[in-house]
């Protein structure tokens, strides 16, 4: 029987890199750690290479850069994705190593997201404020990139543009959703991908795509970071926001003892809208997530509050104990 083997074409010069992608929420807003190096103007995720000689395996490899980087012990940590585009650090004619980075999402109780020896809590939405609906729809989609996504939509398609299954409309509706669909908050990385393809977001005027030559004036919508790193963020928010309906990974963030308002706050930063206050107790009790400590807290700026903690025998109970949430849309 005749076989056929994968024959490499040109040598190989590949390097694996290592980006972390770490969450907190301190004072009700969703942060992430971003480092900046001497001389840079833009923030960076804590990343660094894999060394097969030093690192045991790539999560080990992961969590020594960040305590070398940051000084911060990394408890939860997750698997995200391989990021291997051709581009993604070297310049054209750049003769280094190609990167493909293996981004992970990692998440930090809020004490433990203050000491910090080197790099800064950033809000998420900075990076990305058309996903802040906590006080309803946020003005940027309305005033600047539902504009600017409904007149691209019905430009001719550039040769340089990647060929899609789905025509333009109905992505923008989709991702975005315009025109009877709905905003679904995990697509995070789809809606930015959409941004970026379309020419919006400072990365693609940086990475020379054709489609952002093509604009003119443009305001920045959110801060754009190195690399891909904006793309490695995107992926993770859209993860965490997914992964607390169906796994207890919320109370990573929490610390040992909480109020259920307390909670909600942390549940609104990270999915983005507001949440009926008696119904998210509803649910949260209902559903045997947590338990009262006996305690109440004082420093509420009213009526003392009873204090919880998760409840941990709900992992043997069900085999997705998570905060199933529906957020309402304004």
């Amino acid at each position: 029987m005749e076989t056929h083997h994968a024959v490499r074409s040109e040598p190989a010069g590949v390097e694996i890199g290592l980006n972390a992608a770490i969450v907190a929420v301190v004072d009700d807003e969703p942060v992430a750690l971003v480092i900046r190096n001497d001389g840079e103007a833009v923030d960076g995720l804590p990343f660094g290479p894999f060394s097969p000689v030093a690192h045991r395996t790539l999560e080990s490899g992961l969590r020594a850069w960040v305590e070398e980087q940051t000084g911060l012990g990394l408890g939860y940590v997750e698997q995200l994705y391989t990021f291997g585009d051709r581009g993604r650090h070297a310049e054209p004619d750049d003769p280094s190593l190609h990167v493909v980075s293996i981004g992970y999402l990692a998440l930090t109780e809020r004490g433990h997201a203050r000491d910090l020896e080197h790099g800064t809590w950033r809000s998420w939405y900075q990076y990305f404020p058309w996903e802040d609906w906590r006080k309803g729809k946020p003005e940027i989609l309305t005033s600047e990139i539902e504009p600017r996504l409904r007149e691209w939509a019905v430009k001719p398609a550039l040769r340089s543009a990647p060929v899609r299954p789905v025509p333009r409309e109905d992505r923008i509706r989709i991702c975005f959703g315009l025109d009877g669909g709905a905003w679904d908050e995990e697509k995070v990385l789809d809606r930015f991908e959409l941004l970026y393809e379309a020419g919006l977001v400072e990365e693609a005027r940086r990475d020379e795509r054709e489609a952002a030559s093509l604009w003119t004036g443009l305001p920045r919508f959110g801060l754009p970071m190195r690399f891909d790193h904006r793309r490695i963020l995107a992926t993770a928010i859209g993860r965490v926001r997914a992964k607390i309906k169906y796994r207890p990974v919320i109370f990573e963030l929490m610390p040992d003892d909480f109020t259920l308002f307390e909670l909600q706050k942390t549940v609104e930063a990270i999915l983005g809208p507001h949440l009926h206050k008696q119904n998210f107790r509803r649910l949260v009790e209902s559903a045997g997530l947590v338990e009262p400590t006996g305690e109440v807290k004082t420093q509420t700026g009213g009526r003392p509050a009873k204090l919880f903690r998760f409840r941990r025998e709900v992992l043997l109970e069900r085999p997705a104990p998570g905060v199933r949430v529906k957020p309402a849309r304004s």
